[in-house]
Order: structure tokens, then C-alpha cells, then sequence
């Protein structure tokens, strides 16, 4: 919300005219510089809602510097640089009519995690495990080039290096016995963990564009080649005791750390064309070929600290801490896809446009690791053994598209669109126990699915201060398994998803949307979605059972109104009532052991721009967010649901000091509250922010 009302200001455009719309100036250079200042509650919810740190930042805004350069040529520099935000960025451009043009730069971001884990109602448990302002940064460096010489092809080269480096919180919780709860039901997973990513991509692509005719033939080469090297980190039962085996008193806390490593090589080639036949008459195909190839390694490995060493005499170590290390392995991934298209427009009014697209893919796949396993209390023996898993898959899918659009009707557009899709595959896989080692795994499945999607809509201009829009599909998606070899048992947690026979998923959505301009300078829009959406499923021996209900209504309304030159309003809201309705529920509602879902909310948001005089205007923004489907059933399972509200108001003054210089202060206030986190992630904010743009 923070990082909205800093561009809040761009708003004011869309309903009142700029008050210095009239400069020529090409050249610009803005500078910046404030902060946000937490008046109570949470740092890191604060900075994770707001997308802006807690303390100072500033620099240069914006940056904008263009020259005309001899034989038409031009060259264009942009930028922007905020210490304290990490936020930097900085882009060359020079281009030459009938020649081509070069483009180089970089970019740095920071986004920012709140590393809080779950909040345990009963007894009002919140862990505070580590530093919880966790961030994220994500560059690029990147070049391009481009030949744009006529009557010859237009080519582009370009390459880029992106990285992803630093700390973001994760959902998958570690365990704690420490809930007030007995027996069975008192592990819950609600203790923080956090991922750490390490992660760098570079990219070198070629494309050629060139006309032959009345076509237009294109092709291309994509080299991608990327490691990651990222890990989750989590801590079981923290901060607790155990009994030993003598009686005393010994901790059963231990940190586990989850690390996964893909270095991975792709090569992409792809061609097109485009002809036009004749007038009425548009035929285009394609064809792409992905060749991927990856390594892994990686670990799973419990101890005193995070990152530590396979050590199979650690003293704290559980029952089901199950893990491995030694991972290697890898992919082989290629995919074939082509695609024919005809656009035929046999009647002024009518346009036909059909498709066929034809998708192959094969995936191979090998991993060696050592399995650590853990026996029973009291001694928690461990062991090793080598374990080898290989897999095999295919898929080819098949899909047809038409789509009809007609305008032979007054102020009316008619369309259909209808979807079809075939497809089959199969999948092996193979797991090993020691070298050579016996066979704990022989599986394999082959697969049947077909989707289609059928949709019709209209517009409507009935006059000129009214428009209607509606639209209505319905989608199916069916899905069939015959697993031809199976050696697991029916037991939970190794045979899925061989247990599965059947899935059918299923949706209906219609949407209406009615635009009203009572006034000239009065616009309304508004609009309604319902969706309903179910899935069948049908487990092996068993018979097809309704699992999920899924039902959502989402009403918006918004209203644009100047009544006066110097006076915009823009406001709107909207509702959505999302249910889920599962026989889970049904079966034991007593104990609210699985919940129906529901995810009702609203929100609400509205702009008053005001113009003083030909140098002075005044921007006042404020929104609005209320969820309330909270439900506290944590003496049976964690509780679920979203239960927030919040408030947003801001406001922009801008002044115009001369011809050439504008000075624009901002100010904000955010609160926050949260019930899911038991009030431990509410915040109570402030930002105060200036600029002064100088244009040249």
C-alpha cells in the first residue's frame, strides 16, 4: 500500500487534466527523499504490507535525459536510484531510423517477507525464533540489439543475467508440542521457518523476422543455463525438553534444513509464419522445440544448527526425523510443439478463427541418495541405506480451438469460442534399495484426459450512456487413470496418487458487466461474476464422491465523476463470497475436523483530486480491506481462514515552483490489524515523502 501511494499521484491524470501539461520540456530529473515511521505493532508485517522499509530511503526518483543525435539518431537514458529502498535502476537506449538500435542496463529491487510462523489460539503461542525481516532482492543486467535495416531481415539478440539472492519466510511450519493441548491432538505445526535463495539465470536469445511475399517468416534460438542453490530452514519442537532414558531432563529441539540445488541447461528453437492468403483469408503455423537438461543435489539433514552435518549419533534427534544427503541425479526434458491457425472472414460481419495445436513431451528422470532413518523411542537408533528412484514419463496432448465473432447487428458484438483437448501419457517409476538392491517400488500408470471449454458473450451499445457486457462458459476437464503395475500396498502415504482412478473437475462462470454515463461527467461500472466449480473423485475400489464445491460471487462497482474542471472523484468497491464445501466436513462436523472454506472480503478505494490554481493541485487517497472469516477450531486442527482489516489514507500535494521546477510532498497513514496472528502481526504506520523535479 505504501509503494501505491507513492504513485498515487499518476491517478490524477485519468480524471483531471495536468495542470502542467503544457511544459515541452524532454529532460527531467527528480529527487526524493522520506521514510516510514512504525508508530506501533509488527516491523516485518508493516514492511511486507506496505512493499517499503521501516526508516529512511531517497535518492533519484526518476531520471529521464534524451538527445537527438547526428542522421536522425537519438539516444535515451533512464533511471533511478533509492538508498535505503535498494531500489535502482539504470537503462541506455541509442537507435538509428533504418538502421537498428542498442538497448543496455541493469535493475535492482528488494522485496520484503515477514518470517513470523502461526499463532496458536489456545494458549496464545507465538514463536519469535530469529530476526523476522526477511527480504529478497531480484536484479538483471541485461543487453539488446536489434538490425532494422529495410528490405532486409530484423534480427535481435539479447542477454540477460537475473539473480534472486536473499531471505523470504515460508508456510511449511516446523512442529511444537507446546499448545496446551494433551494426548494425540497436541503437535501442531506452527513454528517459523524461513527459505533461503540463491538462485542465478542467464539468457541468450537470437530472432529473425523477415517478409517473403505476402508472408511473414520468423525464427528464433533461446540458450538458458541456471543454479539454484536454496534451502528451507525449519526448527522441530523448539525450544522444548524430553525425558531421556535415565529420567533427565534433555532437549528434544533440533534444526533441520532442507537444501535443494538444479543447475539446469535449455535450449529453445522455434519458427513461424504468417500469410495472408488472400484479403479475407489469414493462415499462420508454428513450431517450438525444448530440450532441458538437469542436475540435482541436495539434502535433508537434522542437527544443532542450521547447514549442519549427517551425524548419526546427534542426541536430539526424533522419531520421523527422516531425511537423506549424497543427493544427485537429474532430468532429461523435450517437448515438441506446433500449431496451424485460420482466420477466415467470409462475410463483412463475420470472422472465423479455428487452431490445432499438437503438444509431445518426454521426461526422464534418475536420483541416488542415502535415506537416514530413525527408529522408535528410547534410543532413536539411526541408519543409512542407498536408495535409487527412477522415473519415466510421456504426454501428447491435442487441442482444437474455433471462435466465431459477428457485428452484423446494431451497436452489437456477438462471440462464441469453443475448446477441445485430447490427450494421453504414462508414467513409470522404479525405486531401489541398495546397489544392486531390491525393488521397494515397481509402479506404473498410464492416463487419459480430455478438457473442453465452450463460451458465448455480447456487447451491447444500446446509446450512447449505456453499454452492456456479458459472458457465460462452461469448462470440463476428465481425467482416467489405469495403473498397469502397482506393488504398494493400500496404505496412506505410499500409493498415492496410483490410489487414484478418476478425477472430473468442472465449471460454470457467468459474468455481467453494465457501463452508465448519466452525465458527461459522470461514468458507472458496474459488474457481477458467479462461478461454481466442483470436483469428482474416484478412488480405486471405490465409488465417484463429490470432494469439493467451490462457489464464488464477486460484486464490483465503480464511479468516476469530475462535477467541476478542477474537481475529480474516482471511487469504487467491490465484494466477493467464496465458499467451499467439502463431505469432509460432513462426515464429522462435531469435531470441525476439516472446515468448509470461505474467503469473504472487501474492499473499498477512492481518489479526490482538486485543482487550486494553475500551479497548485491536491490528491487524497483511501482504501479499505476487511476479511472476516476467521474460525478458531485449533482444539481439533489449526485454524484456517483470513480475518484482517485495514485502513489507507493518503494524500499528494503538488506545487509548481517555476516553468521548470515542480515540488511534491506526500504523506500516509496505514493500520493494520490481524486476527489470524492473534494481533502479533498488527502495525500502526506513517510515510512522509518529497520530491522536487526539475525539467530540462
Amino acid at each position: 500500500m505504501g509503494a501505491i501511494l507513492l504513485a498515487a499521484d499518476a491517478k490524477e491524470a485519468e480524471t483531471v487534466k495536468d495542470a502542467f501539461s503544457a511544459d515541452e520540456a524532454r529532460n527531467w530529473i527528480e529527487l526524493g527523499g522520506g521514510g516510514v515511521i512504525r508508530s506501533s505493532g509488527d516491523d516485518a508485517a508493516m514492511r511486507r504490507r506496505l512493499g517499503l522499509p521501516d526508516g529512511g530511503f531517497g535518492g533519484i526518483e526518476a531520471l529521464h535525459y534524451e538527445a537527438d543525435l547526428a542522421n536522425k539518431g537519438l539516444l535515451k537514458i533512464d533511471g533511478h536510484g533509492l538508498a535505503g529502498a535498494n531500489d535502482f535502476g539504470l537503462k541506455f537506449d541509442l537507435s538509428q531510423p533504418d538502421l537498428g538500435y542498442v538497448q543496455f542496463g541493469y535493475e535492482r529491487f528488494r522485496t520484503f517477507y515477514d518470517g513470523s510462523g502461526g499463532y496458536f489460539p489456545t494458549n496464545g503461542k507465538w514463536f519469535e525464533l530469529y530476526d523476522e525481516n526477511l527480504d529478497l532482492d531480484r536484479g538483471r543486467l541485461w543487453f539488446e540489439a536489434g538490425l532494422r535495416k529495410p528490405n532486409l531481415p530484423e534480427v535481435t539478440v539479447r542477454y540477460s543475467h537475473d539473480i534472486r539472492d536473499g531471505f523470504k519466510d515460508s508456510t511449511i511450519w516446523g512442529d511444537s508440542n507446546l499448545t496446551g493441548l494433551g494426548g494425540s491432538t497436541a503437535t501442531r505445526a506452527f513454528a517459523p521457518s524461513f527459505l533461503n535463495i540463491d538462485e542465478r539465470r542467464d539468457t541468450l536469445s537470437l530472432d529473425a523476422r523477415h517478409t517473403v511475399g505476402n508472408s511473414d517468416l520468423g525464427l528464433g534460438l533461446r540458450y538458458e543455463w541456471s543454479d539454484q542453490d536454496n534451502s528451507r530452514n525449519m526448527r522441530r519442537r523448539a525450544t522444548e525438553l524430553g525425558t531421556s532414558p535415565a529420567g533427565a531432563n534433555t532437549s528434544v529441539d533440533r534444526y533441520l534444513s532442507h537444501r535443494e540445488g538444479v543447475k539446469a541447461d535449455m535450449l529453445n528453437f522455434h519458427a513461424f509464419s504468417e500469410t495472408r492468403v488472400k484479403e479475407t483469408v489469414l493462415f499462420t503455423t508454428g513450431y517450438s522445440f525444448t530440450t532441458m537438461d538437469t542436475d540435482l543435489s541436495g539434502s535433508r539433514i537434522f542437527g544443532s544448527s542450521y547447514d549442519a552435518i549427517y551425524d548419526p549419533l546427534f542426541a536430539s534427534r526424533q522419531t520421523r526425523d527422516e531425511g537423506f544427503y549424497n543427493l544427485t541425479g537429474g532430468s532429461q526434458m523435450n517437448q515438441h510443439v506446433g500449431n496451424l491457425n485460420f482466420m477466415w472472414t467470409p462475410l463483412k460481419d463475420l470472422a472465423v478463427v479455428t487452431g490445432v495445436r499438437i503438444e509431445k513431451q518426454s521426461l526422464d528422470t534418475e536420483t541416488d541418495f542415502m535415506e537416514t532413518n530413525v527408529g522408535n523411542s528410547p534410543a532413536f537408533a539411526s541408519s543409512a541405506e542407498e536408495l535409487r528412484v527412477n522415473s519415466d514419463r510421456g504426454i501428447l496432448d491435442v487441442s482444437e480451438t474455433i471462435e466465431l465473432r459477428y457485428t452484423g447487428v446494431t451497436n452489437v458484438v456477438l462471440y462464441a469460442r469453443s475448446y477441445w483437448m485430447q490427450g494421453q501419457g504414462d508414467l513409470s517409476e522404479i525405486e531401489r534399495v541398495g546397489l544392486p538392491g531390491t525393488t521397494d517400488l515397481l509402479r506404473a500408470s498410464e492416463f487419459d484426459r480430455a478438457g473442453q471449454q465452450y463460451t458465448a458473450g455480447a456487447n451491447w451499445y444500446p446509446h450512447r450512456k449505456v453499454s452492456l457486457g456479458g459472458q457465460v462458459y462452461h469448462k470440463v476437464r476428465n481425467e482416467d487413470y489405469v495403473h498397469t503395475q502397482d506393488n504398494t500396498p493400500n496404505r496412506a502415504g505410499n500409493r498415492y496418487p496410483a490410489f487414484l482412478v478418476a478425477q472430473d473437475f468442472t465449471t460454470d462462470d457467468a459474468n455481467f458487466r453494465v457501463t452508465f454515463r448519466p452525465l458527461s461527467s459522470l461514468t458507472l461500472v458496474s459488474r457481477y461474476d458467479l462461478q461454481l466449480s466442483t470436483i469428482d473423485m474416484q478412488g480405486d475400489g471405490l465409488d465417484k464422491i463429490q470432494s469439493a464445491e467451490l462457489t464464488s460471487h464477486i460484486f464490483s462497482q465503480s464511479v468516476s465523476w469530475t462535477p467541476w474542471s478542477r474537481l475529480g472523484l474516482q471511487a469504487s468497491v467491490s465484494y466477493a463470497k467464496d465458499e467451499t464445501d467439502t463431505p469432509a466436513y460432513e462426515a464429522v462436523p462435531a469435531q470441525q475436523l476439516v472446515l468448509d472454506f470461505h474467503n469473504d472480503y472487501w474492499f473499498a478505494n477512492s481518489t479526490v483530486t482538486f485543482v487550486a490554481d494553475d500551479r497548485t493541485d491536491l490528491s487524497v487517497y483511501y482504501s479499505y480491506y476487511l476479511a472476516d472469516n476467521y474460525v478458531n477450531n485449533a482444539q481439533f486442527t489449526m485454524p484456517f481462514g483470513a480475518g484482517a482489516e485495514e485502513h489507507t489514507i493518503g494524500a499528494t500535494l503538488t506545487r509548481k515552483l517555476s516553468e521548470h521546477m515542480r515540488l511534491k510532498v506526500r504523506y500516509g497513514f496505514f493500520t493494520y490489524h490481524d486476527e489470524t496472528s492473534g494481533g502479533n502481526n498488527d502495525f500502526d504506520g506513517h510515510l512522509v515523502y518529497s520530491s522536487i523535479q526539475y525539467l530540462f
